[in-house]
């Protein structure tokens, strides 16, 4: 073990840690971990914590099952809503074969090889996310309902605003891991709320963002509510969106800076983005129910871009020296894979800058109520989990970038998925059934 294990190792000893949690992330976005005993943790960073691949979708087969568990010693947590005496601490893992070779499949590796790509170019990228929720409560037997923590509105403050103690111990708690929020609100909907977060690395971006959820979800439940992330939980309300902030910087100069207009390179990775968006959008709106979310209430349907606009896909905030520092990808929902979705910006990006791709003219029209001759001029994003699938699948950008096992799995299950809800006789009692609990 090098020194920064060895570290690892003495924490644990010293300070009465009983559990070690090795988290990792499935192709689907859900979290997955198994739990080790500590006098476990040096054998788990030299030789992997062996699990049954087969069992999860997307990874193996049943004749090729095993894979191993690497945990990572710079993701070291401690999970402060677990007791403090026999402390639970998470570490997040990178995923192996036997022979020591990474998993193709493993998020964690795909968009570490979009940053490699990144840095050989020359460009550092870095990532905020700003995540929208709905606290609802329980019923008698501690079921989630579909009934609304309050009636608040957005910015309102207590007593409409019921949530500001929960989302106030999610910052606290979320700081106590070593995440920092920068801020957090009531939004539009009943109930609803949004946290955002400092840059950071595109992979330290993505194990925070899977930290935020599962702190969201144990907090509320220790608050005796629960907490979803579903994209439209209630259908004449806001849905939840995944707000992703983007700066890239070459040379330690910020790509949209000093001034966007004259910044090619910056212009380039936006028009990058913008011409994969549709072919990664199955990834960035995994579900059935992500589709009702989009085209309403501030969630953007059409591929292209503003500055100060909210209804295209992507804006570029411009800030008081009269230039964007980020852009700021508006179409996502909280029920991605990060990971995955974090790999395919860059990738999107740097083939822009690779290409010299030209930004086509902003647009700073409001697009839920122009006309249809002005709508008609852009192109929208997919408008089903199924035509979503078939975008991707005819993508040689998504084909050149996720392995074909993953593919392959990840369409076949969303295809499964679109075909039951639009076979059930009530497809939001179906949605409802599928998803809710889970996400």
């Amino acid at each position: 073990m090098d020194s920064t294990m060895n570290e690892v190792v003495q924490f644990i000893e010293e300070n009465d840690v009983k559990f070690i949690r090795l988290a990792f992330c499935d192709i689907f976005g859900n979290q997955k971990n198994i739990a080790i005993m500590p006098a476990e943790l040096p054998r788990a960073f030299e030789q992997g914590i062996h699990f049954n691949a087969a069992a999860l979708r997307g990874f193996l087969n049943i004749e090729v099952s095993d894979l191993l568990l690497f945990p990572d010693p710079a993701t070291l947590s401690v999970l402060p809503w677990r007791p403090s005496q026999g402390r639970v601490v998470r570490f997040y893992c990178d995923i192996r074969y036997p022979d020591g070779s990474p998993f193709e499949g493993d998020g964690r590796h795909i968009l570490r090889l979009a940053s490699a790509r990144a840095r050989k170019l020359g460009y550092t990228v870095t990532m905020g996310t700003a995540s929208e929720f709905y606290l609802f409560e329980l019923d008698e037997n501690g079921h989630p309902t579909m009934i609304p923590h309050d009636h608040g509105e957005y910015f309102d403050i207590a007593p409409l605003d019921k949530g500001e103690n929960v989302r106030r111990q999610i910052c606290l708690t979320l700081e106590e891991m070593g995440i920092q929020p920068e801020s957090s609100h009531h939004e539009q909907g009943p109930g609803q709320h949004e946290i955002d977060f400092r840059y950071a690395d595109a992979i330290a971006a993505a194990d925070n963002f899977l930290t935020f959820k599962s702190v969201v979800k144990s907090i509320a439940t220790a608050s005796g509510l629960f907490a979803s992330f579903l994209p439209k939980p209630l259908p004449d309300a806001p849905g939840n969106g995944l707000h992703l902030s983007i700066s890239i910087h070459k040379n330690g100069q910020n790509l949209f800076c000093p001034q966007f207009s004259t910044a090619q390179e910056g212009q380039s990775f936006v028009a990058g983005v913008l011409k994969h968006a549709a072919a990664s959008t199955i990834f960035g709106n995994p579900l059935t129910n992500s589709y009702a979310r989009l085209g309403e209430f501030e969630a953007p349907k059409y591929i292209t871009w503003s500055h100060q606009n909210r209804s295209p896909l992507i804006t570029l905030p411009m800030t008081t020296l009269g230039s964007p520092s980020r852009m700021k990808v508006r179409a996502f929902d909280g029920c991605i894979n990060p990971y995955i979705v974090f790999a395919l910006i860059i990738h999107a990006g740097l083939d822009g800058i690779e290409q010299s791709m030209p930004l086509t003219p902003a647009c700073d029209v409001n697009l839920f109520t122009a006309p249809p001759e002005t709508v008609s001029l852009y192109q929208t994003l997919p408008v089903s989990l199924c035509e979503a699938v078939e975008y991707a699948q005819s993508s040689p950008f998504i084909t050149g970038i996720l392995p074909e096992r993953t593919r392959s799995c990840f369409f076949a299950a969303k295809q499964a998925e679109h075909d039951r809800i639009k076979a059930a006789d009530d497809r939001t009692a179906a949605e409802h059934a599928l998803y809710f609990e889970r996400y």
